[in-house]
């Protein structure tokens, strides 16, 4: 069921019909020498060919190579796509064969995607060599459309790319428009979408030529007749791909990442190439953002800035934060430790033309209550300290002890990083400080077995001998005792529950604490349990 467009959307497509050859390119420059001449660029090409030979990029399909992709002078030799490399070697002997790269293609189509945020947050990729921007309402930043696609056609140039651009109601239509009518550089209307060929339909080849053989050759030519009909002989595919790109429906986008919740950027008419001038602009965009935070009574965790070179380079700087804030001043403090921890400097190169400012993370944050005596409450003061250290050091460094639903005691406790949140555990799990019997601080992983001398087999132990020394216990508390979690395992209760611990707090004549524990009831569960020292009390 076909739905009406709810509002004017625009888009704007953009096609890389050489994107393999100046891939190529690109490498190839990448790997010459610092202040390499342009002989020296030629000796230095595979082969030793320079460009004006025809280049072809092959794969291989079903035991055969077949060109994949073509530069300009290969298209013009009359060479095509899907063409046996053998035929196209009869035809043009001096043709230079390079493997295809689908994976440095895939991540140049990812770079380059990055590098049009610049223009709207809303891009997507349509593989294997084209890019689709919703441009709604981001037009006026540039003027119009045709000072829009200037600037596009300029950061291109920088990145050495090749490309048709095209602007449309839907992405389906840029696309067409972009890839079958690559001449056309102003707003076109529907009387261009209606002269496209077949082709920018996106079907099948068979389908191309069963609607040849009916008579139609263009887009125009199908546009007017019934959809059912259509449908019934051609698909329902061809009808829903026809009504897109006409403007029938409300097509969008799928972006590759979503828009951040609050988001504020700084477009500069001059590149701004001093690192002070852009912390006192990152200063102005952190006020902005906390006041839409206040609003909304929300502190963020994570803090995202993007940096935009005028030659295309583009700088992610980030923090995060334990805890939500919406300090401006204690958000750019630790902005500053991140830069200063940098193993590459930031580099403005010819000057920052856009700086952006995201939240990507927001959690509800009341209002703190003062203490009694006027002065904030000092709670905050070590998760500041971390986050400090953090932006320095790395997040992932410093962690927190966090209770678990468990009373195993390996288990009941886990350490994770202090950024990271963590799901609450069940209270009834989980024993409050003042009911949480005495243990040591840390644990052995596994622990350790010791030989154990006792009254009787099930009592308290008065010798033990560890790691080849004999220690004798003046003072034992205990036992204390931990059943096996049954619950966990697959038969339950029923079907070996598993040992009970019973856990002692031992004093040896020089003064050293063990916790140590007898593995298994006696007669009960076992005839011969074992012992373990599980921990050392400092």
């Amino acid at each position: 069921m076909t739905q009406p467009c709810s509002g004017p959307r625009r888009f704007l497509a953009l096609v890389f019909p050489f994107l393999a050859a100046d891939l190529f390119r690109r490498q190839e420059r990448q790997r010459l020498p610092a202040g390499a001449s342009q002989a020296e660029a030629i000796t230095h090409r595979p082969h030793g060919f320079p460009h004006v030979f025809p280049h072809v990029f092959i794969v291989k399909q079903r035991g055969a190579f077949r060109l994949h992709a073509l530069d300009e002078t290969a298209l013009r030799a009359g060479l095509e796509p899907g063409m046996p490399l053998a035929d196209a070697q009869a035809r043009i002997p001096d043709l230079v064969v390079c493997p295809h790269d689908p994976s440095g293609e895939a991540a140049l189509m990812e770079r380059l995607a990055d590098a049009c945020d610049r223009y709207t947050p809303m891009v997507a990729i349509d593989p294997p060599e084209a890019l689709v921007l919703d441009i709604a309402g981001c037009t006026h930043l540039f003027g119009d459309e045709t000072m829009l696609a200037a600037d596009v056609a300029r950061l291109m140039r920088r990145q050495r790319l090749r490309h048709h651009h095209a602007f449309a109601d839907t992405p389906e239509s840029a696309l067409a428009l972009a890839r079958y009518a690559p001449s056309s550089r102003e707003p076109v209307g529907r009387t261009a979408i209606r002269a496209l060929p077949l082709l920018a339909l996106g079907q099948s080849l068979d389908t191309v030529q069963a609607l040849r053989r009916a008579g139609f050759v263009t887009i125009g030519d199908l546009a007017d007749l019934p959809p059912a009909p259509l449908a019934a002989r051609f698909g329902a595919g061809l009808v829903d791909m026809l009504h897109r790109i006409l403007g029938r429906v409300d097509s969008r986008i799928s972006p590759r990442r979503l828009p951040a919740s609050i988001m504020v950027e700084r477009r500069f008419a001059e590149p701004m190439a001093r690192i002070e001038t852009l912390m006192s602009v990152l200063g102005e965009l952190l006020v902005e953002a906390a006041t839409q935070l206040a609003e909304r009574h929300q502190g963020g965790r994570h803090f995202a800035m993007r940096l935009y070179r005028s030659d295309g380079a583009i700088r992610d700087l980030s923090v995060e934060t334990g805890q939500p804030v919406r300090d401006p001043r204690l958000v750019l403090r630790l902005v500053e430790e991140r830069i200063e921890a940098l193993s590459d400097p930031l580099d403005p190169g010819f000057g920052f033309d856009l700086v952006r400012l995201a939240v990507p993370e927001v959690e509800v944050l009341a209002a703190t209550q003062n203490a009694l005596d006027g002065e904030r409450a000092s709670s905050g003061e070590l998760a500041a300290l971390l986050d400090r250290l953090g932006a320095r050091l790395g997040p992932d460094r410093f962690c927190r002890i966090v209770p678990q639903g468990s009373h195993i005691p390996e288990r009941a406790m886990q350490l994770v990083p202090v950024r990271q949140k963590v799901a609450a555990t069940n209270a009834w799990d989980t024993p409050t400080p003042e009911e949480s019997p005495l243990r040591p601080l840390s644990l052995f992983d596994p622990p350790e077995q010791v030989e154990v001398l006792a009254e009787v087999p099930d009592g308290p132990p008065r010798q033990f001998r560890w790691r080849g020394k004999a220690y004798r216990i003046a003072r034992q508390e205990g036992p204390e005792r931990i059943a096996p979690e049954w619950w966990r395992r697959a038969g339950g209760h029923a079907e070996n529950a598993g040992l009970s611990r019973d856990y002692y707090r031992v004093e040896e004549e020089g003064g050293h604490r063990f916790w140590i524990f007898r593995h298994g009831l006696y007669e009960r569960e076992t005839d011969r349990p074992h012992w373990y020292v599980h921990g050392v009390f400092a």
